[in-house]
């Protein structure tokens, strides 16, 4: 596994760690729809939310978040309609960020939600 692909597992691992302590109930890792990875869905309350993970080692090329352009929410929004639909689910939906950012070994964790809404786009 590339380092860069050993990265993004390391920050989805905290992320699903930080995200469990808040007691959120994920319902899938890493789940597709078409070209579309969605890294966590989880539910919390009546909210199913999205969560984007964005990790890297440093902000030399900005932080992590920024990363999440306008295509990939896009892609996201879709996706989360389409999971919403194959489960037969009724309920609100938020796009939420998740970016770490390694200063040595240690994590900053920064939880962005409703990072985006879908009307935006």
């Amino acid at each position: 596994m590339s380092k860069h692909n050993e990265l993004g597992v390391k920050g989805e691992i905290l992320a699903l760690d930080f995200l469990t302590k808040k007691e959120y109930a994920i319902l899938e890792i890493n789940w597709r729809f078409e070209k579309t990875e969605v890294d966590i869905i989880a539910r919390r309350l009546n909210t199913l939310v999205i969560v984007e993970v964005k990790t890297r080692t440093g902000n030399q090329f900005g932080f992590p978040e920024e990363a999440v352009g306008i295509e990939k929410q896009k892609n996201l929004a879709i996706a989360a309609e389409e999971y919403l639909e194959r489960n037969n689910l009724n309920m609100d939906v938020r796009f939420d960020v998740i970016s770490i950012t390694f200063i040595g070994e240690n994590p900053e964790i920064y939880h962005i939600e409703d990072a985006f809404f879908p009307y935006e786009i």
